[in-house]
Order: C-alpha cells, then sequence, then structure tokens
C-alpha cells in the first residue's frame, strides 16, 4: 500500500523533512518514488508542489499519514 508521508532531511538540530510518496514498508527515507512537497518544522513552513496531483492519488487509494494529515489540517489545504 502507498503512503503519502514524511521523509526526514537536514542536518543534526536543523531538521527538514520532504513529503513524499513511499510503499508503507519501506523506509521513506530512500525508498520514495516521488517528492510531493516539504515542511520545514523551524519556521512551520509547509508547501505542497501540486495538490491535484495529492487528489488524484488519494482517489487511486493511497493513504496519508496522520502528521501529513494534520499539517494538511492546520494549513487548510483540503483534500
Amino acid at each position: 500500500m502507498l503512503k503519502i508521508r514524511l521523509s526526514r532531511a537536514g542536518k543534526r538540530n536543523m531538521p527538514f523533512f520532504r513529503v513524499v510518496l513511499t510503499e508503507h514498508t519501506r523506509a521513506a527515507k530512500h525508498g520514495y518514488k516521488e517528492v510531493l512537497g516539504f515542511y520545514n518544522p523551524l519556521t512551520k513552513e509547509f508547501k505542497i508542489k501540486d495538490l491535484t496531483k495529492i487528489k488524484e492519488y488519494l482517489s487511486h487509494g493511497v493513504q496519508l499519514s496522520p502528521r501529513v494529515k494534520k499539517l494538511m489540517d492546520v494549513n487548510k489545504l483540503s483534500v
């Protein structure tokens, strides 16, 4: 099953997350299929490249992780 979740990047004490599409059994850091956006927790910046692409994936049965779902709700991005 495919999931849209966060993949950590950045340096120590300077986290940066990518919003990625990945198989739920694989490591999000190395096994993702596509980068869909990013989240910077230091500045609280959350950006999705193409919201219609995420809606298309969701219509095909892809699930959002709880954290990505919460970030989308907080930033008022409807899916």
